[in-house]
C-alpha cells in the first residue's frame, strides 16, 4: 500500500485528494455509513489496511490515529428508512456525497473504493479493492466501519433482544433467529427482508 494514486492525482493538477469508502451495505438493519479522509501524502500510519482485514481492537486504535493525523475527515450516514426508499446503492452514494461535502478542508479529487462513481461533484477515480491499495481509502474504510459498529452498539442498548452488538446487523443465523422470534424492528431495512415480511408488506 502506497500513495501512488494520491501522488498521480496531484501530478495531474489536484490540490487536495480524499479517499472515500463505506461500511454497512450488506446488513439487514441500521444505517449505511461513509467516510472521506484527506491524509498528508506519505503520512505513515502503522498497521493501516482494509478495515475488513483488521481486528476490532486494531480498528479502534487506528480510528484515533487517523483522526489525529488526517488533514481533514468526515463521516456521514443514511438511515434504514431512506435505504428502503431509494435502495442501498443510492443511499451509499448519498452518504459518500455528504461525507465529502462535510470535510473541513475541501477536496478537489476523490479516490473511491469500488467500481461505481458516487458523483460527489469533484473529480473521482474508482479503484477496485482500493481499501487495500490506497492509504486514503483504507483510512476512510476504518472510520466508516468503526463509526457504524459504535452506532450498532447503541442500537443494541435500545433493542437488546436483537443482539446487534454481536452481529452488527448482518444476516447471521443468530440475527435471523432473533427476527423470527421478535419480528421486524423499526431499525430493520424492510427492503432487505421481503421474504420474511411477505409480498403484502413490501
Amino acid at each position: 500500500m502506497d500513495y501512488s494514486y494520491e501522488k498521480q492525482a496531484i501530478e495531474n493538477g489536484a490540490k487536495t485528494v480524499c479517499g472515500i469508502d463505506e461500511a454497512g451495505r450488506g446488513p439487514l438493519a441500521g444505517p449505511v455509513f461513509a467516510a472521506a479522509v484527506i491524509l498528508p501524502v506519505d503520512c505513515e500510519i502503522e498497521g493501516l489496511d482494509d478495515s475488513k482485514k483488521l481486528t476490532e481492537k486494531k480498528r479502534e486504535k487506528l480510528f484515533d490515529v487517523i483522526k489525529e493525523k488526517a488533514i481533514a475527515y468526515s463521516v456521514a450516514s443514511v438511515d434504514e428508512k431512506t435505504i428502503d426508499e431509494i435502495n442501498i446503492l443510492q443511499a451509499d452514494f448519498v452518504a459518500m456525497r455528504k461525507a465529502v461535502e462535510n470535510l473541513s478542508v475541501k477536496a478537489d479529487f476523490a479516490l473511491v473504493d469500488g467500481n461505481q462513481y458516487p458523483n460527489t461533484g469533484i473529480k473521482e477515480l474508482c479503484i477496485v479493492k482500493g481499501d487495500s491499495i490506497s492509504p486514503s481509502i483504507a483510512a476512510a474504510s476504518i472510520l466508516a466501519k468503526v463509526s457504524r459498529d459504535r452506532y450498532m452498539l447503541e442500537l443494541d442498548k435500545k433493542y437488546p433482544e436483537y443482539q446487534f452488538a454481536r452481529h452488527k446487523g448482518y444476516g447471521t443465523k443468530l440475527h435471523y433467529e432473533c427476527i423470527e422470534k421478535y419480528g421486524v424492528s423499526p431499525v430493520h431495512r424492510r427492503s432487505f427482508l421481503k421474504k420474511i415480511l411477505g409480498d403484502n408488506n413490501e
